[in-house]
């Protein structure tokens, strides 16, 4: 080897995602919304669900006015025959999603001894239940048609830690963590990959007025970065875990949360 010679120049990693259908569950607003644009703008076809068929409509038009190749399904990520009725749909219109955003969720406020079973089934099934549906049905499709892909499980820094009154919230996104470990270890023969982002505190319009409150503010000040999050902190995150950039990346759990997860705070 002559190391007087410069090395080759590096070739940087693709962030693309041209070629790629995109699933993006839970799409009709805030993270669902936004993930929706990111992954336009980075290529994809993307295909919005959601139950508020109206919400999609209008985020559908947006797009396309935008010059992004998308369509939408009405989707209830709890019921199984929604779910493969939803990817039927699809298919019939030539789609098989290799990209799926799981990012469907509810949460309660509430102390765990005031919070209801319908609460908690509410909960689980919407953050535990949906994702595992939509992801089995879309692995499923993938494996049928000898194809790889790449499932993106949104989770929560909750997933991780604790506070107070969020137990059925925690629960669920610990549940999805390790969920996503588990079919990331039985699926990767088949070429797909699935990871879970974790978001820290970003704000959106459901949270925006408590993070601007007292209780917000103290909140902000346990974060090392001492700022909430942005949706577009997530942008990178989300593109490295859904495009060839990540391609040897599976099974691995990302917090994008200003570094609150190694405060202890």
């Amino acid at each position: 080897m002559d190391l007087s010679s410069p090395p080759a120049a590096a070739v940087l990693p693709s962030f693309s995602l041209h070629g790629r259908c995109a699933l993006v569950t839970g799409a009709s607003s805030g993270l669902g919304a936004h993930f929706a644009h990111v992954l336009a703008a980075a290529g994809a076809r993307v295909w919005l669900a959601a139950r508020r068929a109206d919400r999609l409509h209008a985020l559908e038009s947006e797009l396309r006015a935008a010059g992004a190749r998308v369509d939408s399904v009405a989707l209830d990520v709890t019921r199984s025959e929604a779910v493969a009725g939803a990817f039927d749909a699809m298919g019939a219109l030539g789609a098989v999603p290799d990209l799926v955003v799981n990012n469907a969720g509810v949460g309660v406020g509430t102390p765990a001894l005031d919070t209801s079973e319908h609460a908690w089934d509410q909960v689980v099934d919407t953050n535990l239940k949906g994702p595992w549906l939509v992801a089995t049905e879309a692995a499923r499709r993938l494996v049928a048609a000898g194809r790889p892909g790449s499932i993106v499980n949104i989770a929560s820094i909750l997933g991780e830690r604790v506070q107070p009154a969020v137990a059925p919230y925690a629960a669920s996104k610990a549940g999805l963590v390790h969920l996503t470990k588990a079919l990331a270890l039985e699926w990767a023969r088949h070429g797909i990959r699935v990871n879970a982002l974790c978001p820290g505190y970003v704000v959106t319009d459901i949270n925006r007025e408590f993070l601007q409150s007292e209780p917000g503010e103290k909140l902000r000040k346990r974060i090392p970065q001492r700022r909430f999050g942005e949706a577009r902190d997530l942008d990178g995150p989300l593109l490295l875990l859904a495009s060839e950039a990540g391609r040897y990346i599976t099974g691995a759990v990302l917090a994008a949360d200003g570094g609150h997860l190694v405060s202890g705070l």
